[in-house]
């Protein structure tokens, strides 16, 4: 046998990997690291090998889908996975059931050559996102307003657009949980929408990895410790990253008479109902909820077939911490903002590649110079 695994790839994450022989047909067994958190889900390996005479697909079994958030259904699970030089494709969903009822998901690729790597969804890290800068001219300055509580630089992006008395301006935020790059990919498609409209877009700046560490290290995010970043945002802030935010923030809050902030996240990973999203609080910021529940009717009209039926909501799951979050903060300081829900891997029967998510990312930039223009 000459098949290897390794997690020593950008955004690795795997662990409790068992390379076997089963029935003439290598498989690898593995199970999402949680890294410490409670909640585990991403996952990014490599599979290294040399086939052998007759050797053209690897067996690759997920175990203990049930333990992953959201993981309710690995049938509706479609990772990614590319070969050596190759690019990043869909491939199918499948279930494998044990005897004793237990699902876990299961997938066949094609046999590594010299490698070939699998990913929950296509991963979005420093190099895309140096692409995006690359592939819009200069549009977005990318500046660093300080580092993460593993020393690496929290960066912003912003632009010259419409400011102050001209228009609503526009604060966006992904990756508070690291393993959700669907919200990475939208925001990629939102970005590049605005650079096309030059001098008369709205005011954006944006965080585009905000949890940096946990997306260099494969790390989930959902409620990771020391603490969840999206639930980090109080007085004091209980993450260093979460303090530079707050204080940036106190700058853009400066410039703006009226601002719309939205945190780009992704849901359990078998949903497949469409894009939401939350809004803030009504007992607790009136004025804000009814400001976000109608830019929320503008963004849902626009995404038109990758909204939800349900698509503006409050947020009544549990959560391990009851803390400020993100829209609670630009709430509290009578902005409004939502936070914005994209599923992994598709919307009813349609597959959600790279295209459809800066597809549904640009149909959002739309929605805010519509919101920004008051029109």
């Amino acid at each position: 046998m000459t098949l290897t695994v390794s997690t020593d790839v950008p955004s690795g994450n795997a662990c409790d990997i068992d390379v076997e022989e089963f029935e003439g047909e290598e498989a690898v067994s593995f199970d999402a690291d949680p890294k410490g958190g409670p909640e585990a889900m991403w996952f990014c390996l490599r599979l290294n090998g040399s086939p052998r005479e007759g050797d053209e697909k690897v067996k690759v079994v997920l175990r203990h889908v049930q333990n992953l958030l959201g993981g309710s259904d690995p049938g509706k699970i479609n990772p990614v996975a590319r070969k050596a030089g190759g690019d990043w494709i869909r491939i199918g969903p499948g279930i494998l059931e044990q005897a004793d009822g237990q699902k876990n998901g299961v997938w066949h690729v094609d046999y590594p050559e010299p490698y070939t790597d699998l990913a929950l969804c296509y991963p979005y890290g420093k190099p895309e996102l140096d692409s995006l800068l690359s592939e819009t001219s200069g549009y977005w300055e990318p500046t660093r307003i300080g580092v993460s509580q593993g020393g690496r630089p929290l960066v912003r992006l912003s632009n010259s657009g419409a400011a102050g008395d001209e228009g609503t301006g526009i604060f966006v935020i992904a990756r508070q949980h690291a393993g959700e790059t669907p919200g990475s990919w939208v925001l990629d498609g939102f970005l590049r929408k605005i650079a096309s409209i030059g001098g008369d877009s709205p005011f954006v700046w944006a965080i585009p990895l905000a949890d940096i560490d946990g997306v260099e290290e494969g790390a989930y995010g959902k409620d990771r410790y020391p603490y969840d970043l999206n639930r980090a945002w109080g007085k004091p802030p209980m993450r260093h990253e979460v303090l530079a935010y707050q204080r940036d923030l106190d700058h853009w809050f400066g410039l703006m008479k009226t601002g719309l902030g939205i945190d780009f996240h992704a849901p359990g990973c078998c949903e497949s109902g469409g894009m939401y999203a939350f809004l803030p609080n009504l007992d607790e910021f009136p004025g804000p909820h009814r400001e976000a529940s109608e830019a929320a009717r503008v963004v849902e009209k626009h995404l038109s077939q990758f909204a939800a039926p349900e698509f503006g909501r409050l947020a009544r799951y549990l959560s391990r911490w009851n803390t400020p979050g993100f829209t609670s903060h630009l709430s509290s300081r009578g902005f409004f903002a939502i936070g914005l829900e994209t599923p992994y891997h598709q919307i009813g029967e349609m597959i959600l590649t790279r295209e459809r998510y800066r597809e549904a990312g640009e149909r959002i930039a739309d929605s805010v110079v519509e919101i920004s223009r008051g029109s």
